[in-house]
């Protein structure tokens, strides 16, 4: 089924019956679903595959299943270890998953791909054979090893005009979307910290934090500084538009958990631990079904200016980096 007969049923059904109705009345067995392809074996490859291909998914995961998995050979410094390998393979496969030799093997065959490799770095060349295709792609984070990578993956999806995303699942927990934005005055978050040498330090984990932070701050952040770094935590302050403060803790040492404080013109909000990949990969059908990106391509890019900024500001030892200032640098580069 071609992606627009899919998205005209939804219309249709939706007018005919009303949309709720009309989805719980489908399930994937009333459906041929675009079929998607991952690139790269690692935990979301393997939790995506068995949320997507789970033949009892209801009608919000309807319109997407996983067809084929391409692994590209890893990089020794970041790979897993064979036996977590063998067991996402094993995931993988039972979730009725195809094992395919090639990324050309992989596109041939699906309307869609999701980049899962766990390091950015090869990013890049993973997905343009895919931009060149045509066909819209999902990258996890980190979308790049630095803000240089990020920037050009997002003109490349440009030039190519292929619809693109990525984000971080904390950004659809549900108390992070249940927040009023226009109401936010500013917000404390806190994830897991680890760094991975050859990225920005926050891209590699630091991400689960920053991307919270700007679900409810909204883009706009004039300067960032990192006021502490040590081996057990980073500590991260942004300025934002209308003299609001967000700030962002790294955790690389003690208990790693993930959740902050939301603070509202009337209101004060604990906004909550990880709930698993569902609302992302929920997120993520919609975008392969309407090739409309969730997030802003802008959002997301300040996003990854403001964590560069914060790994400028760190070798500065603490003083205040204009994100507009890396974000120019970063283009000018390309």
């Amino acid at each position: 089924m071609k992606r627009r007969d899919f998205v005209s049923q939804l219309a249709l059904g939706g007018l005919a019956l009303g949309f709720g109705d009309w989805a719980e009345s489908r399930n994937s067995k009333d459906i041929d679903e675009l079929e998607l392809g991952i690139i790269g074996l690692s935990p979301h490859s393997a939790a995506f595959s068995k949320i997507l291909n789970d033949k009892e998914k209801k009608s919000d995961l309807l319109g997407c299943r996983i067809k084929v998995l391409y692994h590209p050979p890893g990089n020794p410094d970041v790979e897993f270890s064979d036996n977590r390998l063998n067991s996402y393979e094993s995931d993988v496969r039972s979730a009725g998953v195809k094992l395919v030799d090639s990324t050309d093997e992989l596109i041939n065959q699906v309307d869609g791909v999701l980049i899962e490799t766990n390091d950015g770095r090869p990013h890049l060349e993973q997905v343009m054979p895919v931009f060149k295709a045509g066909k819209p792609v999902f990258v996890d984070k980190p979308v790049a090893a630095s803000l240089n990578g990020v920037v050009e993956i997002f003109e490349k999806a440009k030039e190519y005009n292929v619809p693109f995303f990525s984000s971080s699942s904390l950004r659809y927990t549900s108390t992070v979307q249940e927040i009023d934005k226009k109401k936010v005055l500013g917000a404390n978050t806190f994830s897991p910290a680890s760094i991975e040498k050859s990225h920005t330090d926050l891209f590699w984990y630091g991400i689960h934090g920053v991307e919270p932070l700007y679900t409810v701050m909204g883009t706009g952040c004039k300067e960032v500084a990192q006021i502490h770094h040590s081996d057990s935590e980073d500590i991260v302050v942004g300025h934002w538009k209308g003299n609001r403060v967000g700030i962002v803790r790294g955790q690389r040492a003690g208990k790693h958990d993930y959740g902050g404080t939301v603070f509202g013109e009337d209101f004060t909000t604990y906004i909550g631990n990880f709930e698993g990949y569902r609302p992302l990969v929920v997120k993520i059908v919609e975008f392969f079904n309407t090739n409309e990106p969730p997030v802003s391509n802008e959002e997301t890019i300040e996003i990854y200016a403001f964590m560069e900024a914060a790994q400028e500001s760190k070798r500065m030892n603490g003083q205040p980096v204009s994100v507009q200032r890396i974000l120019d640098k970063a283009y000018n580069n390309y």
